[in-house]
């Protein structure tokens, strides 16, 4: 296998389709589950929504995984103030302005099938970093879950967010654990 990673742009958003698939959960959001709020989510206008998908990846929001030129993993990584679902999430002792510009945030990973469980989902989490200091963001954020007590594996549904070990390995640290399963990490340029 040979990973690459890079940011999206124009011309990337056959390659992120791909990765998305025709059917499934990835398919039907086209990330725009912590843009547009739940009830927008869900949806019937997965047309509408594939098109706000690309005008993010014209701009630059996110991150393509390749192996051997073929596309294999997504990330979603843009300003926080653009996420509207993200800035109505309060939890106790955060005190920053969720509309602020320089905290950019990660929302999501895709791996295809046949692609899982090859460190796709952590090259992407690497990623994240150095697109966000170039855009010039002063902090990027990730909302990752870590197993549950007792060491119960997360859900497959649920780690769209990514695990939180993925995170910490590149250099994220932890900023606050909102429940026993969703820890909010931060990397600060």
């Amino acid at each position: 296998m040979a990973l690459t990673v890079r940011a999206v742009d124009a011309a990337s958003f056959d390659d992120v389709q791909t990765v998305l698939g025709t059917r499934g959960q990835a398919a039907r959001c086209q990330c725009q589950g912590y843009r547009l709020g739940w009830y927008d989510q869900h949806s019937d206008d997965v047309a509408g929504r594939r098109e706000l998908l690309r005008d993010q990846v014209a701009e630059g929001y996110g991150l393509l995984a390749h192996d051997d030129g073929e596309p294999v993993g997504w990330c979603a990584v843009a300003p926080r103030a653009d996420l509207g679902y993200l800035r109505k999430t309060t939890w106790s002792g955060r005190q920053e302005d969720p509309q602020d510009p320089r905290v950019w945030a990660v929302t999501c990973f895709v791996t295809r099938a046949g692609h899982r469980r090859q460190g796709v989902m952590r090259a992407l989490a690497a990623g994240t970093v150095p697109l966000a200091r170039d855009a010039g963001a002063g902090v990027v954020e990730a909302y990752p879950m870590k197993p549950a007590p007792g060491g119960k594996d997360v859900p497959w549904g649920e780690l769209h967010v990514g695990e939180l070990q993925v995170f910490l390995d590149a250099g994220y640290r932890v900023a606050h654990v909102p429940s026993l399963r969703r820890v909010v990490v931060r990397y600060e340029f």
